[in-house]
């Protein structure tokens, strides 16, 4: 697993990391039933605090990604369904968006807008 956290953003650190884990859940980089890194060991690998890690593990918990129980760490859920063809249609999105380059802020920022 692939996961890139940029301090230099505004973005908070265990937001990036949900996101990057978020994203590769979605994909299917990450598969059912599959043990992430404990969160020390995550952490570590990435140079953040262990208390950033369990953030994103219970953000991503909370929104059933994720299955946590003790002395079992994190697994990936089986609830990724819901967001299989939201995967696609952001990957169209992005491949549209590279078509007629518009830039990775820009386009941020018109999704933050339509979101709203």
């Amino acid at each position: 697993m692939l996961i890139r956290i940029d301090p230099t953003l505004s973005t908070p650190l265990f937001e990036q990391l949900a996101a990057g884990i978020r994203a590769s859940v979605i994909d299917g980089r990450l598969t059912v039933g599959e043990r992430l890194l404990p969160a020390r060991e995550l952490a570590g690998a990435l140079d953040i605090n262990v208390h950033t890690v369990l953030r994103a593990y219970q953000i991503l918990r909370e929104e059933g990604l994720l299955d946590m129980r003790p002395g079992r760490g994190a697994i990936v859920a089986g609830r990724i369904g819901q967001h299989a063809a939201l995967a696609g249609a952001i990957h169209d999105l992005v491949d549209e968006a590279k078509l007629r380059n518009v830039s990775e802020s820009a386009l941020l920022s018109l999704i933050r807008e339509a979101y709203k």
